[in-house]
């Protein structure tokens, strides 16, 4: 797959909302209305900052698996993953909050063996409930030596919209840009049972750079 979003340093989904507060403040400006015109312009300022696309470069490692997104690990528990897996797995939960870069990033190389889009409710993204009650977005990767790893997508409590760029069959990178979720999120990684995990609870990940386990 063509990692889409190279070289721009916005995403193109956020255009929309750059645009939606920087012409109001462009118009304000020209109506000579200078408080309007500054507080609009630095909300377009924000959306263009948190929608920001930097370069990211993954450890040249085939055994690694990386974050898919910047954040907090929230979570790093051993249990069931009934849905997708189907089997006893680890889950690492990385926590996105507003000020975090918010382009999702793929954890290891692979093929893209499924991609399921599940409706939900908006609960807060560090609430465990999240993992199950919100919108979110599976993507089920197979590494060539037959390893499942799932990555899913979670909406929080402002998000309400989860991008993927990536379908099945397509052959994925690490590192390699696949999607995004609007204002806030959070991203669950399944990995197997017994899998070598390098974060604990608290740290502060790099998608696309972050080594957070490696498989065996």
């Amino acid at each position: 797959m063509a990692d889409r979003a190279v070289g721009i340093p916005i995403v193109k989904e956020g255009l929309p909302f750059v645009l939606g507060a920087g012409a109001p403040a462009v118009l304000a400006a020209g109506l000579g209305w200078t408080g309007p015109a500054l507080a609009l312009g630095a909300v377009a300022l924000f959306i263009a900052w948190f929608f920001r696309n930097p370069k990211r470069v993954a450890p040249p490692s085939f055994h690694a698996v990386v974050a898919p997104g910047d954040g907090k690990v929230i979570a790093v528990t051993e249990e069931y993953e009934p849905r997708f897996l189907k089997d006893q797995g680890i889950r690492v939960s990385i926590f996105l909050n507003i000020f975090n870069v918010h382009v999702n990033r793929i954890p290891c190389q692979g093929t893209v063996e499924g991609v399921a889009y599940q409706p939900g409710t908006f609960v807060p993204a560090d609430r465990p409930d999240a993992t199950l009650r919100n919108e979110q977005n599976a993507l089920m990767i197979r590494t060539a030596q037959g390893v499942k790893v799932l990555c899913v997508q979670v909406a929080g409590l402002i998000a309400r919209r989860i991008v993927c760029w990536v379908a099945p069959g397509d052959r994925v990178a690490c590192g390699e840009r696949y999607g995004l979720i609007r204002f806030g999120s959070r991203m669950d990684m399944f990995l197997p049972a017994g899998t070598k995990v390098r974060v604990t609870v608290g740290m502060q990940v790099k998608g696309g750079e972050t080594i957070l386990a490696e498989l065996g």
